[in-house]
């Protein structure tokens, strides 16, 4: 669903761009209370993860294909002003290295593809939460809903922003009906990739999983008189593998995805780009300023063969991701820590 120069005006543009610059200003702040020292390393590695997973196009009907967008599972791993930045990097990685995106249109697919279905994913989620039995069972089935409705909503969203800034006179109700309805097929691929992931984390260290925190309650026993905590049960193996070990194995799964899993994604035309063409939303687009970089259209710059070039790419970007991300997170982090320091020392 990345939106090209040229579809939204430039008013509308500007004001998603100051949107988008609020809400990761905000994202950022609040991602110090999100991350701590278990969950900060992995911050990077989710969006990393996002960057891979997208390449992976998947067909849905009518030659058109649809692709994770990842707010949702952002959110439920991390936390979701963390989310926000994570889908964030990915974007901003892809407009500026792939072409993938306008740079006028960054604003607009932030605010569509990386705050909608952050917010409303995580929602969704958390309003299930509170409803469903207390497991982590519980959590995956979640987060199924959660993603499947966060991808529709962004659909609704682009129809609004199209409506107030589209540069082509076609009528909003047409779109409307194009965008929501692909959008609801692709709503339940991601769905599917956002349940396996989390239930995946879940499995082997359910205690890093952001949407987790505080679902198992602790059993109570009455002492003389008092309620005192029953000491928890050892964990299985399974749950107590190293965050070292879960890191080393994302990154494996992203580079494998991105580098060799990408060159079997459908090729037929994502969700917007379809109906972009059916509708006329695509008269007015505009070449990308980043259409002459070495890596435009997720391959590398004058290496012939197909599949080494795609390949060389996604790992290139997968790369580029987990590093930028992690600075970020690991910036935020430290910021977390300079500003719990001298409170700590003010308290002594």
């Amino acid at each position: 669903m990345h939106v090209p120069d040229g579809f939204i005006n430039a008013p509308a543009s500007a004001v998603t761009g100051v949107v988008a610059a609020g809400a990761i200003a905000v994202s950022l702040r609040g991602a110090r209370r999100e991350l701590d020292e278990r969950t900060a390393p992995l911050a990077g590695l989710v969006a990393a993860f996002i960057f891979a997973v997208q390449m992976l196009n998947f067909p849905v009907a009518a030659g058109t294909s649809g692709h994770l967008l990842g707010g949702a599972l952002a959110a439920i791993l991390v936390g979701p002003c963390t989310g926000v930045l994570c889908v964030s990097v990915v974007l901003l990685m892809q407009g500026i290295l792939f072409a993938d995106g306008g740079l006028t249109a960054l604003g607009v697919n932030i605010t569509d593809m990386a705050i909608v279905t952050t917010v409303v994913g995580y929602a969704v989620f958390r309003g299930l939460v509170k409803v469903l039995p207390r497991r982590h069972r519980s959590v995956t089935v979640a987060s199924f809903v959660a993603a499947l409705v966060s991808v529709p909503a962004a659909a609704v969203a682009f129809t609004f922003l199209y409506a107030v800034g589209g540069t082509t006179d076609i009528a909003i109700g047409k779109v409307a009906t194009a965008m929501i309805g692909v959008h609801v097929l692709i709503g339940i691929g991601e769905a599917a990739i956002t349940a396996l992931t989390v239930g995946a984390v879940i499995a082997v260290r359910p205690d890093l999983v952001y949407g987790a925190r505080g679902l198992e309650q602790k059993l109570k026993l009455r002492v003389n008189g008092e309620l005192v905590d029953v000491p928890s049960a050892p964990a299985p193996v399974a749950a107590r593998t190293s965050r070292r070990g879960l890191w080393i194995t994302g990154l494996v799964t992203s580079v494998v995805l991105a580098g060799f899993v990408s060159f079997y994604a459908s090729s037929n035309p994502d969700g917007l780009e379809k109906v972009a063409r059916d509708k006329g939303i695509d008269r007015n687009v505009e070449k990308h300023a980043s259409a002459d970089s070495p890596l435009a259209d997720y391959g590398v710059k004058d290496v012939e063969n197909a599949r080494l070039s795609g390949g060389l790419a996604g790992v290139i970007g997968v790369g580029v991701t987990v590093v930028a991300g992690s600075t970020v997170f690991w910036a935020v982090r430290r910021r977390r820590t300079t500003e719990v320091s001298p409170a700590n020392t003010s308290a002594v």
